[in-house]
């Protein structure tokens, strides 16, 4: 597939399979075809890791972050429990965002939580809104030790950000789908692991060994869940679609 913008004309061409469609900017068809080149641009050029949150790198595309800003402030969660810790600065973001708030606290779960990333988080200002669990995300002890720090009646949102193969979200999806109460949901991250393979730190089998496809095995397993979009609080543009490395992430429980 190739995406051509015309800055004079304020279209965009795309060539795929020997056809050639054209759609003005202005709309979201048009809008939403820039952005798929842009977001595998984004990938080859790392653009993802060159942002932080207060101090600590945070790896994430900035409108997934203020969207997921916006899910937490319309849920107001008692509890934002996220696998996958890295440097920290999702933690801190959620963090913050409960300090502002007035309620609200992290639990951050690694498979392993490398010491200087731990010693960093430690002595962060926000520290005294997270926990942090070492040990695989799936393993019972570690599931367990999560329970453990929820508080009968409390209202949790997951956020699923650590090993990203199929399997492992599915068994995430399975897990900790148990933990949110009807109306919440269970974030699953970085399925655009489909639309980048090909590129610079990919692998053949991400058109299928990805979150994405985790997701729609999973809401197609347990009907106590659905894939759904959440309401944007405020748009007055043509735009209807996240720019987002995560596709079909919102996981929501119905029943």
């Amino acid at each position: 597939m190739i995406t051509i913008i015309d800055d004079e004309t304020g279209e965009v061409t795309v060539k795929s399979g020997g056809t050639e469609t054209r759609y003005s900017l202005a709309t979201s068809e048009g809008f939403a075809a820039a952005s798929r080149a842009w977001l595998r641009a984004t990938w080859d050029a790392k653009y993802v890791y060159a942002f932080s949150w207060m101090g600590r790198p945070i790896i994430q595309l900035p409108e997934d972050m203020v969207r997921l800003q916006e899910v937490i402030w319309d849920l107001k969660p008692d509890v934002l429990v996220e696998t996958g810790v890295a440097h920290g600065g999702s933690l801190i973001f959620y963090a913050s965002l409960f300090e502002a708030m007035g309620n609200g606290r992290v639990i951050g779960v690694d498979i392993e939580i490398r010491p200087h990333n731990r010693a960093a988080i430690e002595a962060h200002p926000m520290k005294k809104r997270i926990e942090l669990i070492e040990g695989s995300s799936t393993a019972p002890e570690v599931l367990d030790s999560v329970k453990a720090l929820i508080k009968p009646g409390e209202k949790v949102l997951v956020v699923l950000d650590s090993n990203h193969t199929k399997q492992h979200v599915l068994d995430e999806l399975r897990a900790y789908g148990e933990l949110i109460e009807v109306g919440s949901y269970v974030v699953a991250t970085d399925g655009v692991m489909a639309l980048v393979k090909g590129g610079p730190r990919t692998a053949e089998d991400w058109d299928w060994n990805n979150p994405q496809a985790a997701v729609h095995a999973f809401v197609a397993e347990d009907p106590r869940f659905i894939v759904e979009e959440p309401k944007w609080p405020f748009n007055e543009g043509a735009v209807t679609e996240r720019v987002t490395y995560w596709p079909d992430a919102f996981v929501k429980r119905i029943a």
